[in-house]
């Protein structure tokens, strides 16, 4: 199972990650909506972890726009 963590703390963010990948997964790290709402519209993410307070894009614009583009 392949996760995209949007999480604009870097620490958090690695955390995540680090467990994730122990447990298996892959796990791929955005710090910011908008990089972040590039990768998850590619498609080949099966999770989104989304922050809600991120700079340049705040989460909710970001759910928003992947629900607009059919996801």
């Amino acid at each position: 199972m392949r996760v995209l963590v949007i999480e604009d703390e870097a620490r958090l963010a690695a955390t995540l990650q680090d467990l994730l990948e122990l447990n298996g997964y892959t796990a791929d790290v955005r710090h910011d909506g908008e990089s972040g709402l590039d990768d998850a519209l590619t498609g080949i993410y099966d999770v989104i972890l989304l922050d809600v307070m991120l700079p340049k894009l705040d989460g909710f614009t970001v759910l928003r726009r992947l629900r607009e583009a059919g996801n």
